[in-house]
């Protein structure tokens, strides 16, 4: 399950993407001036391939190669599921890319059954609660 458009490629990320998603979301936490210890805040990225297993997902949004995005969804019985882990590389902002990625995951827990879906957001992100509230609405 794969989509491309204007540039960005949205996959499901596999054990190669680890270092990449670690360091996109590593450069997120020093753009709000946040200390950002790979073990303590990305513990699941770390260890991406059992923690997203199935019937959980994480895709990677890819723009010229290199990841510039990602969200993953964990499945709850019997038919909820929430979404993790979204980031957006701040060059990428702005171009509707992160409300894709949303979609995208969206899309994939929809054609999972999923009737019930969570998402939680830092209070101090707040470009991307602006994001995530205005794709709900």
């Amino acid at each position: 399950m794969s989509e491309a458009v204007d540039n960005l490629v949205i996959r499901a990320a596999t054990a190669v993407d680890v270092p990449a998603v670690v360091q996109m979301i590593g450069a997120v936490f020093d753009e709000y001036r946040f200390v950002y210890e790979p073990a303590i805040e990305v513990p699941d990225i770390l260890t991406l391939e059992t923690t997203y297993a199935a019937p959980h997902v994480f895709f990677v949004g890819v723009a010229d190669g290199v990841v510039v995005g990602s969200v993953g969804v964990k499945r709850y019985p019997p038919n909820a599921a929430e979404i993790k882990r979204l980031y957006l590389a701040a060059a990428q902002r702005g171009k509707g890319w992160g409300r894709r990625l949303l979609e995208w995951s969206i899309g994939w827990a929809q054609a999972q059954h999923v009737q019930t879906i969570t998402a939680w957001s830092d209070t101090r992100f707040t470009d991307a609660i602006v994001c995530t509230c205005a794709a709900a609405s």
